[in-house]
Parts: structure tokens; sequence; C-alpha cells
């Protein structure tokens, strides 16, 4: 499509530097290139990242579907669960009791924690749970009084493995002298880092029928959680645990993140919205710096046509010229783009101690550490769409060129 001819005289106009301003314009849309396409890959595989790791950490703690009563609590619960594992495509059902209390230490720190009362068969099988025990064992879970807590919360109450806590429970209990708070004294078994703040700072598992007997729920239990075959699409599966239980309610994971993951979704298109506009704005440099060249070499298009070069020759030439600086500059920007995504948390670290400025605080972003997920289709499209804004910004110019009469050219020389 492109001789050597045309090559050599667009790489000469690129390479020239009597045109110095032209040049400043070429290098600038190469920046901006370059710039654009390293930081939309860098955005989307870290916006990416935080959906998977989110997600990973939600499932990886409750249940893909949840079964509640429409009241209460659910009795006879050994029974429903029994009947539920029988749903094609459940892999687990496992009793739960959550309750919110207050926790206490013997020092008197206080703060606010989510209980959930579990077996510890149960436990042992949340992978993020079993493998993010950073002190302590789930041996010790299973006695009456044993629990396990997140290790930022054990940290916030300045309490360890072996140590003493008190629960605090929202509902009082009627005595001769009144209404008294319900407290229970639990020992600290094992603590757990899954690296979400959320449940790091305010979760602790207590063993089912300690939670029964601390909230009053003798032989019954707050709701029922299904672990699935593919989390992602439980529907299948919760269409058949409503028909199998109709009696009780069902939700997914969805529903109880639905305004969660829209915003970040929403947020997500945003953010790819404005920083391809950054690429438009380069590809329009481009388009400048394209027409002052051609105006530049108006002399040289004039001879070159007088020597028989055709339009589609003078065309193809600025096109060259033109959409090189779009392929260099994408080019760059995919190296860099990938270079960053994939040693972002290392980056983040050495920053952070280089400057002594925290980056990523955990207490706001949930996650305590920078995640990034490169999705090669993302980067694909990324890398087409800037192709595609360079080429399109050299065909005006390029046609500018080729409608060059070389008349008119010599005649005003």
């Amino acid at each position: 499509m492109f001789n050597a001819l045309e090559w050599g005289i667009a790489t000469r106009y690129l390479r020239a530097r009597r045109e110095g301003f032209i040049s400043v314009i070429a290098w600038l849309s190469l920046i901006g290139i370059a710039l654009g396409v390293a930081t939309l890959i860098i955005v989307m595989s870290v916006m990416n990242g935080f959906r998977a790791e989110l997600v990973e950490r939600i499932l990886g703690i409750g249940g893909h579907i949840v079964v509640r009563a429409a009241t209460g609590a659910i009795p006879n619960y050994d029974e429903e669960i029994a009947r539920l594992r029988q749903v094609p495509g459940v892999v687990r059902a496992l009793p739960i009791i959550e309750g919110q209390v207050m926790a206490m230490s013997s020092a008197g720190t206080a703060s606010g924690a989510l209980i959930r009362g579990i077996r510890v068969a149960d436990l042992r099988q949340m992978p993020l749970v079993s493998a993010g025990i950073v002190a302590g064992s789930l041996d010790g879970f299973a006695a009456g009084d044993g629990i396990v807590m997140g290790d930022r919360l054990a940290r916030n109450l300045g309490v360890r493995v072996g140590d003493s806590i008190t629960f605090v429970a929202p509902e009082t209990t009627p005595t001769p002298v009144g209404n008294l708070p319900r407290m229970k004294a639990y020992r600290i078994a094992a603590t757990f880092d899954i690296g979400m703040y959320e449940y790091d700072s305010a979760m602790a598992f207590v063993p089912l029928e300690a939670a029964q007997i601390f909230f009053r729920l003798t032989d019954r239990v707050s709701a029922i959680e299904l672990v699935v075959i593919d989390p992602e699409q439980p529907d299948a599966q919760r269409l058949a645990v409503m028909r199998t239980v109709p009696n009780l309610r069902v939700f997914d994971w969805r529903d109880s993140n639905t305004q969660f993951f829209n915003a970040l979704e929403v947020e997500r298109n945003v953010m790819f919205l404005i920083l391809t506009l950054i690429i438009l704005v380069a590809a329009l440099n481009v388009i400048s710096g394209l027409i002052m060249l051609v105006k530049e070499k108006r002399g040289a298009i004039a001879i070159m046509r007088t020597m028989g070069a055709s339009r589609g020759m003078i065309l193809r030439i600025f096109f060259i010229a033109g959409a090189s600086v779009g392929v260099i500059g994408t080019v760059l920007g995919v190296a860099l783009g990938l270079t960053f995504a994939l040693n972002i948390e290392t980056l983040r670290q050495w920053i952070e101690g280089a400057t002594g400025a925290k980056l990523f605080a955990a207490e706001i972003y949930f996650l305590s550490t920078l995640p990034a997920k490169v999705e090669f289709n993302e980067v694909a499209l990324v890398t087409g769409m800037a192709l595609v804004l360079s080429f399109l910004a050299t065909l005006y110019p390029s046609w500018r060129a080729a409608r060059t009469d070389p008349v008119e050219v010599l005649r005003s020389e």
C-alpha cells in the first residue's frame, strides 16, 4: 500500500530540523497520545482490580445466596439445610447467626462489631479466613467461649490472642432490679486479616451454639447461606431455591451490594470517557501539526506534482507522517500503561516509603492493597481506539495536501 519512496519522504519530513515549531507540536502530540493511552489502561486496570478484589472478599466471607425468614429467625434449620443441599448447583449450605454488638476490652476500650455465629467446620471451609490467620489458630474456636476476630479490630481494642473480650448486646435482660444489658465474655482464639478493612476492623466469628445462647435463638438461626458453583451467575440456583423453600425469603449477594457496584460501574464509565478526551485532544494536535506541515511544504508538494507524483502519493506521504505519530505514541502508551498496571502496588509502596505520604488509606478504600487487574480485551479496545483517532486525524490534512494545485503554488513563489 505504501512504497519505499513514500516512507522515505514522510520520514524525512518528520525528522527535518528546519521546522522546529512543527516538530514541537509533533512531539507534544506523541506524548499526549502516549500519556492518554497509558492513563486509560492504568485507571481501567485499577477499577477492574477494585471490583474483582471486592467481589472475591465479599463472596469469600458471606454466602452467594442468602435465605432468611419472612420475620424473625428460621426454626428447624437443619431440615431446611437438608432440602437446600439437594438443589442442583448448590455446593454448601451453612447456618448463620448475625448481630451487632459492642465489643469491650478489659482496659475499657470499646468498638462496634458484627458477630457471625458459625460452625467450626464451615469456618474452616472459608479460605479467606483460614488462610488469613495472623495469630492463634482455629483449634481454639471449637471451644464454647473461643472466638476469631479481625486483626484490626483486635488492635483497635488493644487485645491479643488469649485475652478476654466482652460483647454487649443491644437488647437488655429484664431482672428484678430492672433491665440490664446482656453481656458475655469470650476468649480470643485467633485473629485474621483478609485485606478488606470493613471486615478486618469490625467482624468476629463466634461458635454457632454460643451465638444462639447469646442472642437467645435456641434451635433457630438468622439465615442460611448457600455457596453455589458460579457465584457471578446465581440466577438459576436462586430460582430453584425459591421453589424449594417458598416460605422463606431468598436473596443473592448482588442484592445487598447493588448500589455499591452500580456506583463503581458508573465511576468506571465516567473515567473512561474523561480519559478518552485526552487522546482526542492529542489527536487534534496531530491535525494542527500536519496542517502546518502541509503549509510549510507547499513548494515541495508542487515540485513533486510537476515531477509526476499523483495526488494519491501526496496523500499517502502525509498520512504516513501523521499516522506514525499516533502509532508510536500508542505503542509507548500501551507499554507504559501495562508496566505501571502490573507493578502498581510495588510503585505505591516505593512512593510512600520515599515521600512518607499515605497514598492509599485502607480506611477509605476498603482494601489494604492497591489492586489492578489487566483485561487484555480492554487494552485492545483502548489501543484500537487510539489508532483509529490518530488515523482519522491525518485524513483532512493529507487530503488538503493532495488537493494542492502546483500551478498556483509555483506562480506565488
